[in-house]
Parts: C-alpha cells; structure tokens; sequence
C-alpha cells in the first residue's frame, strides 16, 4: 500500500507492518465473529413468538359480542409486552440491528476479499448472502434462518428482522438507481455519438432475443412470461466495472473507451424502460392485449419524458431553491431525498416500478440546482449520500444473495438454463460491436466492455420476483438462481477478457480533432458498483 512506501536508501519495513495489520484484522474478525455467532445462539434460545396462537387468532364468541374487548386485550398485550422486556426477552429491533451487524461486517470483508483477486466488491457481498442464505443446507446450522423473510401472502410475525431486512434492501436499490441518475444527465445523453447509440440498441434488442429463444428452448413449460423475463434480464449492462477496468489501465479516454462509457448512458435507459414494459406485460397474464402494450410503451416513455421536461421546472429546481432559504443541517440530503423518494411513489402510482422513478430522479438532478445548498453546507451530494448508500445498499446486495436457493442446483436443469444464459448474455453483448461506424477500432473490447451485468443484472432480477400472475409468482427459485448464476460469470470474466483485448494489441492512436471522443462525464468511472 502507497501509505507505506520508503524512501530509496532506507530498509524496507513493508512485510513486518503488512504481517501485523494481517494478524491484528485477523484476530479482531475472529473476535467479532465470535461474539456474533454468541448473539446469534442467544437470540434463537430467545422465547420470541413468530405465529399467533390459534387462542390468540380465534377470539371466542363471547369475548367477540363485547364492545371493550380490544381495548381490554390491546391493554392486556400492552402490559405483557412490558414483562415480557422485563423478563429478558429481545425487543423486535434487536434483531434487525444484530442482522445488520453481520451484513455490514461479512459484506465488507467479503467484498475486500474479492478485490484482492481483482473482482468487484459487490461479487463478494453477493456471496455473502448465498451463504447466510444457505447456512442450514451447508451446515445444518439454523441460526441465520432469521434473516429470511416470510412469504408475502403469509400473515406471521409483523416485527419479523427478514421482513424489515427485504424492505431496507428495497430502500437500498431505490437509492443504487438515484445514484446511476445521478452519474449521467440528459445533457449526456443527448451528446452521445451515432457509433455509442448503435451499440446501445444493439445491446438491448440482440440479448433480449437471444435469452427469450433461450428460455423457450430450455424451459418450455414455465410460459412466455419466464422467457420475456429471461430476454428483458440479458439487456443490462453494468458499465461501472467496465469503467474501472478501464481507468485502471488509464484508457478511459480512448475511442473505444469513450463508446462503450456513452453506450452505457442509452443503455440504462432502454433497460429499464425495457424492463417497465415486460413487467407490465407479465402482470396482465392471459388478460394481455395487444392495445395494452401500446399503453404501457406510452406510459413508461411518458413518465420518462414528463419527469425530464417537466419534473425540473415544476419540482426539483423551485424546491432547491426553497430549500437553500431554509434553517438546519443536512437539508441537501433531506431535499434529495424528498425528490428521490417523490418520484419513486409516483412511478409506482403510474404502474412502474420505483426504481425507474428513483433513475428518473438522478438523471434530471444537476449540480447547477443544488448549488447554494452545496456551498452552504459545504459538500457534494454524492458525497452527503455516502453514509446512506453505505449502509443501505449492502443490505440489498446481501438479500439478493439470501434469496438464492441452492437446493434448487440438484436439478440438472437449473445448471443447464445457467449455463445456456450465460452463453447467450455474452454472445448478445458481442453482437455491440457491429454498431461501430468508424473503422479501425477494436470492436471485441467494446463487444467485451458490455458484456458485465454485475448490480443491474441483480436489480432486474429482484423485480423479476416480484412479478405475478394469479398471485402465483412468475419466477421460480431455480430461474433465479439461475440468473443470479449467470450475473456472476458475466461479472467475474469481464475485467480479464477487457484486459487481454486492450492490451493485446498494438499501442492506442492519439485521438485526432476531427474524430474526437464522445463528450461523456470523467464521473462514469466512478460507478456505484466500484464503490459498494
């Protein structure tokens, strides 16, 4: 580590304090990871209630005909719930607050661990969550069992830490997609040259075809719905590992570079417009018609539009502006929020999902509205959000992980639909590269560059899971394993395939005028993804 570094003349004390900050980690871990798993026994010999009673469901007749009697038993609840504190049992926030020790503390270091060997973090959080998630089918060990969370139709412990964990994880992947908004702007993309939008439409439409062919030739009976869902998951792109891959070598301003990073601006667009579209699709089930996808094509490109054109105009800037007359501390967050969270709900109102309010909301938001509020309390937004998305976006990684069900792997056929997406994520992505105009470039890096779906690929398939029909949930285990699977893979091989292509070859041309590079921001190569 640079912190580290001698000066020439004198011995190197490197290898002693890398050795001792080893073993001094090493030993604090052991130590936290002890006192966890102690918690943890504690907490599940704890007498914690998760199901009501039948006596407690099934109130008798005449306890039903007497007018006072719910205030007598909210009392009697009341009361209990303080002996029951007293008594040593574990208050409902207890638990949440000990899952999420774990989380923050594994996600880290499993993250760390993964960027050792030249991997993105979130692969490592993601693993983390595989294996909280699986801890009784690996080890027949159930003291991780309180992290999953309860079916939604199934009425059970209301204070329950799974169900509190799923609903922070979602908070978690409404701030990811503000922070992407946030690192793009319209002005990015209506700058993006012809070469950069060709590999962005290609990107999306080759890979959806080829996973909607896939899913029917490999699981034909589970529907159409699965096969849409399947083509609309091959679609994202996570340009952030790209970008740091390409910062590391210090070729982000290279043609190629600078194509694949003004591609990726299109490409999240058209992705979740992509995946706003099928979603509605799927949801109306055998009620689909053909006039609906007009009307679902109309309304995710409309709210788009209306949040673009209208949204700054009529919201952001007056409440910015307002804001920095405003008295306090933290008001750049609390504003942002406001409009983060704002525009959120009224995408779910329009039938989209929140995260495609939550883009919306970053991609309107410039430097120039919050401007005063920045100097006066003298940070940058991406900055003040820090702490949040530190906490919060973990959390969703983690959960993505825990939902993954490894039993569903002794079904050969879940390793083959892994193995068939997989084949068709990259072979997709490659079809980018017919995109390119200019001659002379090396079209496999961008082929490559667009292959990693890394925390896009995550957020499409936590949609994909909540999708239904008839109350019956579209998505089985096995397919989402199965993605998550392909998610991996496409991320893990991205950075060594990029490297070889961008290396191999002869030295880059500096760029002449006439063919200069597409204006995209230096703020790319610091994607969300590199940071959590």
């Amino acid at each position: 580590m640079r912190f580290f570094q001698s000066s020439p003349g004198a011995p190197s004390l490197l290898p002693d304090v890398q050795r001792g900050r080893q073993l001094l980690l090493l030993l604090t871990l052991a130590g936290l990871l002890g006192l966890v798993m102690t918690s943890v026994a504690t907490a599940q010999a704890a007498p914690v209630t998760d199901m009501a009673t039948p006596e407690a469901v099934e109130p008798d007749a005449a306890a039903a005909d007497d007018p006072g009697h719910e205030l007598h038993a909210a009392d009697e609840s009341h009361a209990a719930g303080h002996d029951d504190h007293a008594g040593g049992h574990i208050d409902p926030v207890a638990n949440v607050l000990l899952a999420i020790v774990i989380i923050l503390l594994l996600a880290k270091v499993g993250g760390d661990l993964f960027e050792r060997v030249g991997m993105p973090a979130v692969l490592g959080e993601l693993v983390i969550g595989i294996l909280i998630g699986n801890a009784a089918l690996i080890t027949g060990w159930h003291g991780f069992d309180f992290f999953h969370a309860p079916p939604e139709a199934q009425l059970g412990d209301p204070y329950s830490a799974g169900a509190v964990l799923k609903m922070l994880a979602g908070i978690g992947v409404v701030l990811l997609l503000f922070e992407v908004g946030l690192e793009s702007s319209v002005r990015d993309m209506m700058s993006v040259g012809s070469s950069s939008l060709l590999v962005a439409l290609l990107g999306v439409v080759a890979p959806m075809g080829l996973g909607y062919l896939t899913g029917l030739f490999f699981v034909p009976e589970a529907g159409w719905q699965v096969h849409l869902f399947l083509g609309a998951t091959l679609c994202a792109t996570s340009v952030g590992i790209t970008a740091r891959v390409l910062k590391d070598l210090g070729r982000s301003q290279q043609r190629e570079s600078q194509i694949i990073l003004g591609a990726a601006v299109i490409d999240d667009v058209l992705g979740l417009v992509v995946l706003a579209i099928v979603s509605g699709v799927i949801t109306q089930g055998a009620d689909f018609e053909p006039m609906s996808l007009v009307v679902i094509v109309l309304k995710a490109f409309g709210f788009l539009f209306a949040a673009v054109l209208l949204g700054t105009r009529l919201f952001t800037r007056p409440l910015f502006r307002i804001a920095s007359y405003l008295r306090g501390h933290g008001m750049l967050v609390a504003t942002a929020l406001v409009v983060c969270f704002g525009f959120s709900w009224l995408a779910n109102q329009v039938g989209l999902a929140p995260i495609v309010g939550a883009f919306a909301a970053g991609l309107i938001l410039e430097r120039a509205h919050y401007r005063e509020l920045g100097k006066k309390e003298n940070v940058e937004l991406e900055e003040a959000l820090e702490p949040l998305t530190a906490l919060l976006v973990p959390i969703f990684f983690v959960q993505m992980g825990i939902m993954v069900d490894l039993s569903s792997f002794a079904d050969a056929s879940v390793w083959g639909l892994a193995a068939a997406i997989t084949v068709a994520a990259v072979i997709g992505k490659q079809v980018c590269a017919f995109g390119i105009l200019e001659k002379g470039l090396n079209r496999t890096a961008v082929g490559l560059g667009m292959i990693p779906r890394g925390e896009v690929g995550l957020i499409f398939a936590n949609v994909g899971l909540a999708l239904q029909v008839g109350g019956v949930p579209v998505i089985s285990p096995g397919t989402y394993s199965a993605v998550v699977v392909m998610v991996m893979l496409t991320t893990m091989v991205t950075p060594p395939l990029l490297k070889w292509s961008m290396t191999s070859g002869a030295a880059p041309e500096p760029e002449s005028p006439e063919t200069g590079g597409e204006p995209v921001e230096e703020s790319a190569a610091h994607s969300t993804a590199d940071v959590h």
